[in-house]
């Protein structure tokens, strides 16, 4: 059965995270996706292989997780063959479970996808002409309560694992075909390919810890999970191509900074105390002036590394000329390197707000823009399947266990000729 408990501290209030890096499995493999080099030289140590063979099994296993994404240890070459059933006995290489795959007709991708202890999440692919972009979950639920968002109204479950966080990436991959190909006579070869073997025309371009739950509360997982993304030896990803997004969870920022390095995208949303203690209840604890002085404190942020503002417009509520006035002298007085990303509201059932019209967007964003700083406005993506900004899960919320089965039972049969 599922574990269905749920993280007790609801709200602003910092939640307790879940300490445990790997899912427990009922068959008692371990899964070694999310794991680093060291942990699964020690996992190898105490499994029965002596030092030696277990720096260089790890080191073998890791290229062939992280760089070739294969997904059975039989098809790990350069490991003797006696090696691998010993490998497959004791450990796993896992993905989430997928429950359901949409595309948008503007080229869009979401996965609902599942834990191994029965919590679904999602995941989002937005194709562009230049790059694609991932949408990464960081919980499973969420315990901001962000009035304007309708995965902030789910209860968080738990933190995902780093295996559960990477395990998206690599899913992505193997969705997109985008693993590198060939073969290699040995682990010299490996190591001459360390690093360098990408694959030509790359869809997935880009990370942003955007999906569901604030990555900042489960910080641990989240830096580990994205140091393995951004790994030379494994997933090799540029961390200028990674984003992370947080409501403004200032004692973490810093940290952030420092030990991911990744770019910053602040979800700030109003300008005036009384309007984002609404609409982003974490204000309550951390107002807009002590996020803003993070910020500018955020380790590496430069002209050449902007900060982003994300601002969903709302009708009425935080788009006025005068919030947008306000925007400027803000992100002015605290001497930020910022642009400001304008999103348009994503509607859901019982969503207590509406767009702000596009010609009251426009005004705002060429205040901003006269103002010195860029302020585009996002193009909605996936809005038809829910996959839009702040729509997270609800799809997945109006269909029972039972709807999805006989529509991917119905998929099966007109598969077949």
């Amino acid at each position: 059965m599922p574990d269905t408990s749920l993280m007790t501290i609801p709200g602003q209030v910092d939640p307790v995270p879940v300490a445990r890096d790997i899912t427990p499995r009922a068959d008692g493999r371990v899964d070694l996706i999310g794991l680093p080099k060291a942990r699964i030289r020690e996992l190898f140590e105490e499994a029965g292989l002596d030092a030696k063979a277990a720096k260089l099994r790890a080191k073998q296993v890791f290229h062939w997780l992280y760089h070739r994404g294969v997904t059975a240890f039989e098809a790990m070459t350069d490991i003797a063959k006696t090696m691998r059933p010993w490998l497959a006995e004791r450990f796993v290489i896992g993905r989430p479970e997928v429950v359901e795959a949409q595309h948008s007709a503007d080229g869009t991708r979401k996965w609902l996808l599942r834990t191994s202890d029965g919590h679904d999440f999602e995941m989002v692919f937005i194709p562009d002409e230049t790059r694609g972009t991932l949408c990464v979950s960081s919980q499973v639920g969420c315990t901001l309560n962000c009035t304007f968002c309708h995965t902030g109204t789910m209860r968080l479950v738990r933190n995902l694992t780093p295996g559960e966080i990477v395990g998206q990436v690599m899913l992505a991959r193997d969705a997109l075909g985008e693993w590198p190909r060939g073969t290699m006579a040995g682990l010299d070869e490996v190591e001459e390919d360390r690093g360098h073997y990408t694959a030509d025309g790359r869809l997935l371009t880009n990370i942003v810890m955007m999906g569901m739950g604030e990555p900042l509360y489960n910080f641990d997982h989240v830096r580990d999970a994205l140091n393995l993304v951004m790994d030379g030896d494994g997933l090799a990803l540029s961390k200028r191509r990674i984003t992370l997004s947080t409501s403004g969870v200032v004692p973490m920022m810093e940290r952030c900074g420092k030990e991911i390095g990744v770019n910053l995208a602040v979800s700030l949303h109003a300008v005036r105390k009384e309007v984002r203690d609404e609409i982003v209840p974490l204000n309550r604890k951390y107002g807009i002036e002590d996020l803003l002085q993070a910020c500018a404190d955020y380790p590496g942020a430069s002209n050449a590394r902007r900060i982003t503002f994300e601002y969903v417009m709302l009708k009425d509520r935080n788009d006025s000329d005068e919030d947008a006035r306000e925007l400027v002298r803000l992100l002015r007085a605290y001497d930020l390197p910022a642009k400001v990303n304008l999103i348009p509201f994503n509607p859901w059932p019982g969503a207590g707000y509406e767009c702000s019209t596009p010609e009251r967007i426009r005004a705002f964003s060429d205040i901003v823009f006269e103002g010195g700083i860029s302020a585009p406005v996002r193009t909605p993506r996936g809005r038809d399947i829910d996959a839009a900004c702040g729509q997270l899960r609800t799809a997945a919320e109006k269909k029972s266990r039972a709807e999805r089965d006989r529509e991917a039972a119905a998929a099966a049969a007109a598969a077949v000729p």
